[in-house]
């Protein structure tokens, strides 16, 4: 039994409450809300369930969140440095980080996982999560309101009704982290010499890197013999392409990536595919597994594949209750029907 429209209503009131009143002295909260709803994506479901969440998983989606933030940033016009996340000293998990990265140079979030030290870092990174963000994050006008979740020993248990909360409104939950700590950062006078006059602070703090991206694109050319993931057109200049949608979900996860013509990209925009394009997309990811695993290794992002089909999965449930539109070729839409999530069943 899903959790009533009131439950939903008050939970996105005491969220807006969080944002506005709690006390976010350095920005490991919003970093926890985005874990928090990113897991709930990946491993909950569509009922009113709880949801246990061992520190450590958090540790892990904290280090892919600050991995990028963890090296310095520097423009033409500004000094340069690592960014600061903290009103005071630096942030602990950003500094065991950086100090991680520099004993190690060139590793990637993944690839760090078989280096010497990355199990004291999770450690490390996990008491941090657990004594500061986990224990203050409900802390609201003076008081403590659990209505996120309730703390255990190693973990947290999301409440009953909040998984699918999370999961109905993951895509606000993110912009509103992500812009709060976008301006976080901009308002910390200690980052002013940093971020000097340059504008590219969200694709620094969030997106994939140039580089990263490059790598993607020459894997996926090569796997898809340069044509178009929708259109099935040769492409010389092609775009990397969210499937499930980067405004939706912006998280990087290897399978998700697909080859597309720029016209089908530009027309698609911030869209689901239609159906031929889900059906083909679910067997392009299971045929093409391993070559995926690869270029995402390479690219330094995110491999899971049933946490990509649990994504997708989310993403046309969502557009199902919201009686979405899916994108079939310029111009042409359909309405998002239960066959959509069907497939996804049936593939899962």
């Amino acid at each position: 039994m899903n959790p009533t429209s009131e439950f939903q209503l008050g939970f996105l009131s005491k969220l807006q409450r969080l944002f506005s009143e709690g006390d976010f002295t350095a920005t490991y909260k919003y970093a926890l809300l985005i874990a928090l709803a990113d897991i709930a994506v990946e491993r909950g479901s569509d009922d009113n369930s709880e949801l246990r969440i061992t520190h450590r998983e958090l540790a892990v989606k904290f280090i892919e969140l600050y991995w990028q933030q963890a090296a310095p940033y520097s423009t033409g016009d500004s000094e340069g440095g690592l960014l600061a996340q903290n009103k005071g000293a630096q942030a602990a998990v950003v500094s065991a980080i950086s100090k991680f990265r520099q004993l190690h140079p060139g590793v990637t979030t993944h690839s760090a996982k078989s280096k010497d030290g990355y199990a004291s870092l999770i450690r490390a990174v996990a008491a941090t999560v657990s004594a500061q963000p986990v224990n203050y994050l409900q802390n609201l006008g003076g008081i403590t309101d659990p209505f996120i979740y309730q703390r255990d020993t190693g973990a947290v248990t999301l409440k009953l009704g909040v998984t699918y909360s999370l999961r109905r409104f993951q895509p606000l939950v993110q912009q509103l982290a992500r812009s709060h700590w976008i301006g976080h950062i901009k308002g910390n006078k200690l980052n002013h010499l940093i971020l000097g006059s340059n504008d590219d602070l969200e694709q620094f703090l969030f997106q994939t890197p140039r580089k990263a991206l490059q790598l993607i694109g020459e894997g996926l050319k090569r796997i898809s013999n340069c044509r178009c993931f929708y259109c099935a057109d040769k492409v010389q200049e092609a775009d990397v392409d969210h499937f499930v949608p980067r405004a939706l979900y912006p998280r990087d996860l290897a399978h998700n990536f697909v080859l597309a013509h720029p016209a089908c990209n530009r027309s698609k925009s911030d869209t689901l595919a239609a159906m031929p394009h889900l059906e083909r997309w679910l067997e392009y990811i299971t045929k093409n597994d391993a070559d995926l695993q690869e270029i995402g290794l390479a690219a330094g992002r995110t491999v899971n594949l049933e946490s990509t089909r649990a994504v997708a999965k989310w993403g046309y449930g969502n557009a199902l209750l919201g009686q979405a539109q899916a994108w079939v070729k310029a111009g042409r839409y359909e309405p998002v029907d239960l066959r959509y999530t069907r497939a996804l069943d049936f593939q899962h």
